[in-house]
């Protein structure tokens, strides 16, 4: 089982800046994907950005040249740093994991684009 805990989420201004943290405990050894998804109000959950275990790297279209996903060995952490942020990137973000054994997320942090 892998634990993950999420901070980093905020209100933010239009044009601003966020980083997101997502920690990674327990059975994080077989781990092969850590990624981003988002949720927002009256929408389908869409992925954001992941990080394969080789090192290569998927973007949403709409997150491209804006966002970038990197990821802490040492710390067993993956990072979603957010520039330009816009009102379209409000949503509940949610930290995921995945193993031969299935995934694993975390509880979501909210993220607040004020126009």
């Amino acid at each position: 089982q892998v634990q993950l805990v999420e901070s980093g989420g905020g209100l933010v201004q239009a044009g601003g800046s966020l980083r997101l943290s997502c920690a990674a405990s327990g059975s994080i050894f077989s781990i092969n994907v850590m990624g981003w998804y988002r949720q927002a109000p009256g929408k389908q959950r869409e992925l954001v950005a992941r990080l394969f275990s080789g090192g290569y790297i998927n973007y949403a279209d709409s997150v491209k040249g804006r966002f970038t996903i990197s990821r802490d060995n040492a710390k067993n952490t993956v990072y979603l740093q957010m520039n330009s942020l816009e009102p379209e990137d409000t949503a509940v973000y949610y930290c995921y994991v995945d193993r031969l054994s299935g995934r694993s997320w975390g509880q979501g942090t909210q993220v607040t684009v004020s126009s």
